[in-house]
C-alpha cells in the first residue's frame, strides 16, 4: 500500500486502485468534499506526476481520454482547487508523494495499460438522485429525467413555462460552464429539438444561468456529470475534438442545416411566445427580444 495523507486530501494505492479522498479542512473547496471519495481504476489512468515547488508541491493524476464522465461533462474547466486528481502536498512530505507516483507509475508499465482513449467510461460518475439549488434554479436528476424549478429571480420566461421535466431519452448531451465570478457561467441540456435552438442562458428554458455565488453554482458539475454518465459515450457519437491548446474537448452539437422537423420546433415556440404576450405574462419588448433570439437560433 501506498499511501500520503495531506489536509488536502488522501491517495491510496493498493496495486490496482487509487482511492482519492478530499480532506475535511475549509480550504478544500466544496464542489470536492460534496464529489466525495473516487475510486480510480488502474486501467483508466494514464500517468501521474509529482511537480515540486518552492513551498509545496502538487500530485497530479493524468485520466484516459473518455475514462471519465466528470472530465467529459466539464470539458476540462473545473477550477484547479476543485479538481479531485489533483493534491496539495507539504515540502516535508514530497519524498512520499515521489513515492507514491513512482508506485503508479510503475503498475502502469507492469500491467502495460494503453494510454489511448477508452470505448467506455470506467468511473461511474456521482450516484443519483442528485439534486442542487442554483443561481437560477433547483436542478434534480433521478436517473432517468432531468427536472428544473425556477428560482424566484429566474427570468420571467422561464418562470411563466413553469417546472422543466427532460427524459434522458431525448437529450443529446450536456453543455456546461462554470460562473469564474467575473463571467456567468451556464449548465444547457441539449435535446434533439432544441440543438439549434441557441437561446441565451438566462432566457433558454433548457439552461441554467449560473451568475450567483461561484462556490455553490460549481455543484451543478454533479448533475451533469450524473446525465454524462448515462448518455451514449463519446466515442461512440464522435463528439471530442482537439482546441487550439492541444487539449481533447467536448464537441458541441454540429450544425447542420434545419429539417422540416425543426421548422416544427420553431413555430411551436413562437405560439407558446405569442401566447405569453397575450396572456400579459410577456412586455412587448420582452416578446420581441426573445422571439429575435429564437429566430437566430434557427
Amino acid at each position: 500500500m501506498a499511501e500520503i495523507i495531506q489536509r488536502d486530501g488522501t491517495w491510496a494505492f493498493d496495486g490496482t486502485t487509487v482511492r482519492i479522498t478530499p480532506g475535511l479542512h475549509r480550504s478544500v473547496p466544496l464542489f470536492r468534499q460534496t464529489y466525495g471519495e473516487v475510486a480510480v481504476p488502474l486501467e483508466a489512468i494514464s500517468g501521474v506526476a509529482f511537480e515540486p515547488e518552492r513551498k509545496r508541491g502538487r500530485l497530479r493524476m493524468r485520466l484516459r481520454e473518455g475514462a471519465d464522465p466528470l472530465l467529459h461533462a466539464t470539458g476540462g474547466r473545473l477550477p484547479d482547487p476543485a479538481d479531485p486528481y489533483r493534491l496539495i502536498v507539504d515540502v516535508d512530505r514530497a519524498g512520499v508523494a515521489e513515492y507514491v507516483a513512482e508506485e503508479i507509475r510503475r503498475a502502469l508499465l507492469l500491467d502495460q495499460i494503453p494510454k489511448e482513449p477508452t470505448k467506455t467510461y470506467l468511473l461511474p460518475g456521482p450516484p443519483v438522485p442528485v439534486s442542487v439549488r442554483s443561481s437560477d434554479g433547483t436542478v434534480s436528476f433521478d436517473g432517468t429525467r432531468v427536472r428544473i424549478d425556477w428560482a424566484d429571480t429566474s427570468d420571467r420566461v422561464k418562470r411563466a413555462t413553469g417546472p422543466r421535466i427532460i427524459a434522458v431519452g431525448d437529450l443529446v448531451q450536456v453543455e456546461w460552464l462554470p460562473n469564474s465570478g467575473y463571467e456567468d457561467g451556464f449548465m444547457r441540456f441539449v435535446t434533439r429539438e432544441t440543438s439549434f435552438s441557441k437561446l441565451p442562458p438566462d432566457k433558454d428554458p433548457y439552461a441554467l444561468d449560473l451568475w450567483g455565488s461561484t462556490r455553490r453554482d460549481l455543484l451543478t458539475a454533479l448533475v451533469a456529470t450524473a446525465v454524462t454518465a448515462r448518455l451514449p459515450h463519446p466515442s461512440t457519437r464522435g463528439d471530442l475534438a482537439y482546441d487550439d491548446e492541444g487539449a481533447r474537448r467536448p464537441r458541441l452539437a454540429a450544425a447542420v442545416p434545419p429539417s422540416a422537423d425543426h421548422h416544427d420546433v420553431l413555430l411551436r415556440r413562437l405560439r407558446e411566445l405569442g401566447e405569453l404576450h397575450r396572456d400579459g405574462v410577456l412586455t412587448d419588448e420582452e416578446f420581441a427580444m426573445t422571439k429575435a433570439a429564437v429566430l437566430r437560433g434557427f
